[in-house]
């Protein structure tokens, strides 16, 4: 298989992960087919069901991937719900900032690791505000940010305290007032 055929094949979604896994060990000194099978692996996984994509090669592909210098590839196992525990720890320590917030952003990650990648730059504790395992004191504390960004994802986050989220419906930003009004409501109706 050439190159091209490769980044060809690795723009299906469906592509079987056995072929995905033997492209990346083909061309895996190729950083641009390296990417593709990092965005391979982003398009067939969702946040809102974890279940979706799971599998014992999309794991070691993860695996494999935090291990390449494109941060690019770092950013999308980072961010992908299948990245395993042990993996999501050594990123949380990334050169780069934004890797480091995108496993704040991570269902995945485990609240010991989230409370340190709180105490991480501003870019990465705003990405702990709409992790559903961010600890409620956190949440709190986020709920003050002067971003109105980050106060909106506290406001939208299923773990944040209905105390906090009382406290946003007075936020001075109608958007984020409005986002904790809707989840103040959806537990009553729940």
């Amino acid at each position: 298989m050439t190159r091209e055929e490769a980044l060809k094949r690795l723009e299906d979604r469906n592509l079987p992960l056995q072929e995905v896994k033997a492209i990346f060990e083909a061309f895996r000194n190729d950083r641009q087919v390296v990417g593709m099978v990092a965005m391979n692996l982003s398009l067939r996984t969702s946040v809102y069901d974890r279940s979706k994509g799971a599998h014992p090669i999309m794991e070691e592909l993860l695996i494999a991937l935090s291990e390449v210098d494109d941060m690019g590839s770092r950013w999308a196992v980072a961010k992908n719900p299948h990245t395993p525990v042990a993996i999501l720890e050594k990123l949380a320590k990334d050169q780069v900032n934004l890797v480091r917030a995108l496993v704040a952003t991570n269902p995945n990650t485990p609240v010991h690791l989230i409370e340190k990648l709180f105490e991480d730059e501003k870019i990465v504790r705003d990405g702990t505000s709409g992790n559903p395992n961010t600890p409620p004191h956190i949440l709190a504390q986020l709920a003050k940010d002067p971003d109105k960004l980050v106060r909106l994802r506290v406001a939208e986050n299923p773990s944040t305290p209905t105390t906090t989220l009382q406290e946003l419906l007075k936020d001075h930003d109608p958007d984020v007032a409005k986002a904790a009004q809707i989840k103040l409501q959806e537990r009553r109706h729940g």
